[in-house]
């Protein structure tokens, strides 16, 4: 019998998409993967938290790290604030590929 690989805490379904909750530190030196924090995975982000910078950061190297286009990247919910959400389409399992060249 197979059975299916569950997901992380902050990672979940909705439609076609994957949710991932994600708690970010901007105005890092490199982007990476730090860990979990709260039931979130914690980045840090290489830009600052000024004019949607790190927003804009943090989409574009989730859409790098998964293989994806930028269009296939959204945020959800926390534009200013360290807590996000966001939205992935087009991968099956979005937890296997992040942080797997994590620094940037």
């Amino acid at each position: 019998m197979v059975r299916s690989e569950q997901p992380p805490v902050w990672a979940r379904r909705n439609g076609a998409d994957w949710l991932l909750e994600l708690h970010v530190q901007p105005g890092a030196k490199t982007t990476a993967v730090v860990g979990e924090h709260g039931g979130r995975l914690k980045l840090k982000i290489a830009a600052p938290a000024v004019d949607n910078k790190a927003n804009a950061h943090l989409l574009a190297w989730l859409a790098t790290q998964l293989g994806l286009p930028k269009s296939a990247v959204r945020l959800v919910r926390g534009e200013s604030s360290r807590q996000k959400t966001v939205a992935v389409c087009g991968v099956d399992a979005p937890w296997r590929e992040i942080g797997k060249n994590s620094q940037t």
